[in-house]
């Protein structure tokens, strides 16, 4: 006895062709390569800037639980404060790389 696989089609390799284009469609979901360069690189941006901010504040809770400088709550704040300065000083940097030309490096 002979078992067939599941898919016995003998289209040839043009069927095969056409449905992995429309795989390729509707996984794709309509958004382009551009589009989705686009949101990654929006969401890095977005994960830096909460990252730096995090960070500052866990040294800023650091500095005011561990330290000893009695400085409860003011180190936190001020880190913060700093923390989110890094933090929109970085996406706009990062932002401006993304808008550089990759030819010359230079923004615009």
């Amino acid at each position: 006895m002979i078992c067939a696989l599941a898919d016995d089609r003998q289209n040839g390799l043009d069927d095969l062709g056409a449905r992995i284009a429309r795989a390729r469609a509707a996984h794709a979901g309509g958004i382009s390569t551009a589009e989705a360069r686009s949101e990654s690189r929006g969401w890095a941006v977005g994960i830096e800037f909460v990252g730096v901010v995090l960070v500052s504040a866990a040294l800023g809770w650091a500095f005011d639980t561990h330290a000893g400088f009695g400085t409860k709550p003011w180190a936190m704040i001020a880190m913060l404060v700093l923390g989110f300065a890094a933090g929109v000083y970085r996406a706009l940097k990062t932002s401006a790389q993304f808008d550089a030309d990759p030819t010359t490096g230079k923004e615009g």
